[in-house]
C-alpha cells in the first residue's frame, strides 16, 4: 500500500466492478483505513466525502459488496474493486450508478 498515490486529501479513486458480469457499478473514494477495512473484512468500505467518514457499502441498504479482488492501475492512483454485490449498487435502486445516458 505504500506505493499507492493518494491525493492531497489522502484519497484514491475506487472503481467498483461486478466480478461476474464485468459491469461498472459505481465510483467512490477510499483512504488507507477504508482499504485496510476492506481487506480485513472482505466487504467494500469507502470514504464518504460528504459525511467525512468511513462507510461500509450496504450498512443501511443491506446491499453489501463482497470483495473478490483489489487491483491497482499502472499509475497506482486508482483501485479496481471487483465485487459480488448482494443487491443494487446505486442508492436509486438501479443495479449500477451508471444508468443515465449523457445527451446533448
Amino acid at each position: 500500500m505504500e506505493k499507492l498515490k493518494f491525493d492531497a486529501n489522502g484519497l484514491i479513486t475506487a472503481v467498483v466492478q461486478d466480478d461476474t458480469e464485468g459491469e461498472v457499478l459505481m465510483v467512490a473514494w477510499m483512504n488507507a483505513k477504508a482499504i485496510r477495512l476492506t481487506k480485513e473484512t472482505g466487504e467494500a468500505h469507502f470514504w464518504s466525502r460528504s459525511r467525512e467518514e468511513i462507510w461500509r457499502k450496504g450498512s443501511t441498504s443491506g446491499n453489501v459488496m463482497k470483495v473478490v479482488k483489489l487491483l491497482v492501475d499502472c499509475d497506482q492512483d486508482t483501485i479496481l474493486v471487483q465485487v459480488n454485490p448482494s443487491g443494487p449498487a446505486c442508492h436509486t435502486g438501479e443495479v449500477s450508478c451508471f444508468f443515465q445516458e449523457l445527451r446533448d
